[in-house]
């Protein structure tokens, strides 16, 4: 696998993102969760990312019961479950979060700590300060932001350097193109990019409308509700025809496509189990099948927000 870099560290160019394993999209199990993640380093990848809450733990638990030493591991806080869910940016809360954490992972260091979501009426640049003690402690590598606008990576960035910023980004979630996938470019700041696979929608095969209500959290997301589900599956049918005439996955057109958008991009795509995972098939798009591709899914495509009102508390808005 090509290797991309978060801070000094090199990495797969394509990472692992853990949420699932805390049950977002549906049932799973230890065993499922284990094996899926000796899949994820046999083929290469070498970027874990989680948050305390997956699964309100389950998912950093897995991944200390996992126990490899050799991967580069990320993990978020700031989100306080609900319901109502809040935020907390605090120094006292992120500690405590963070300990818990290293306990569950099974580490005395975390190579990446994300905010997971801003706390609007803390200063960004004492939340930065926050970080850099933790960096300065040895207890993380390097700091993280998501969901951001680019006025606050710049801004933390001048207080301490950012690490890494996540935020989704996919063919159907094009919002990062309007100015923070640039300014992480021009700051040397690595770009996670999240639900790379537009939560399942550029997966094998098309999806049914077969959400469980209450668990997965697709059953009342805007963009996979009726009608907008049908015609979102309707304006992807032509790339998944590319994709079979071409001979590619389309998840691994999906994840080629997001790598071709910059070299300092990471996708973190996410399943429960190595079977899917065995779809992630990168293949070499030359300027001609990106141009295809952007003529079949041109920005804006989507039917419907990415986030229903109610996901969208604490999600940085800059255009």
């Amino acid at each position: 696998m090509q290797q991309r870099f978060i801070g000094n560290r090199s990495v797969g160019a394509v990472g692992f993102g853990a949420m699932s394993f805390g049950g977002m999209f549906g049932a799973t199990d230890e065993a499922t969760s284990l094996a899926c993640l000796d899949a994820a380093a046999a083929a290469g990848i070498s970027h874990v990312d989680t948050a305390n809450i997956y699964g309100m733990g389950v998912s950093e638990r897995i991944i200390g019961m996992w126990g490899r030493r050799d991967v580069h591991l990320a993990t978020k806080c700031g989100i306080v479950g609900g319901p109502p869910r809040t935020v907390r940016n605090d120094e006292p809360y992120i500690r405590q979060c963070l300990e818990e954490s290293l306990r569950r992972l099974n580490r005395e260091h975390v190579d990446l700590y994300y905010i997971h979501r801003r706390q609007p009426d803390i200063p960004i640049e004492d939340l930065a300060g926050t970080m850099a003690k933790l960096v300065q402690e040895g207890k993380i590598g390097g700091y993280g932001l998501s969901e951001i606008a680019p006025s606050t990576l710049r801004r933390a960035h001048a207080e301490h350097p950012v690490t890494a910023v996540q935020n989704e980004f996919s063919l159907w979630t094009r919002l990062p193109q309007l100015g923070l996938i640039q300014a992480c470019q021009q700051l040397g700041v690595a770009f996670v990019a999240f639900s790379p696979l537009g939560r399942g929608v550029f997966g094998r095969t098309p999806l049914t409308r077969t959400f469980r209500a209450g668990i997965d959290f697709r059953d009342s997301n805007p963009r996979f509700v009726e009608p907008n589900f049908s015609a979102n599956l309707a304006a992807i049918a032509p790339f998944r025809d590319l994709c079979a005439a071409r001979g590619w996955t389309v998840p691994g057109a999906a994840l080629a496509w997001v790598l071709a958008q910059g070299d300092h991009i990471i996708p973190i795509p996410g399943t429960r189990t190595a079977d899917h995972l065995a779809d992630w098939q990168v293949p070499v798009l030359d300027t001609a099948d990106l141009s295809r591709i952007e003529h079949l899914l041109p920005a804006g495509f989507a039917h419907g927000s990415r986030y229903g009102d109610h996901q969208m508390a604490f999600v940085e808005s800059y255009c």
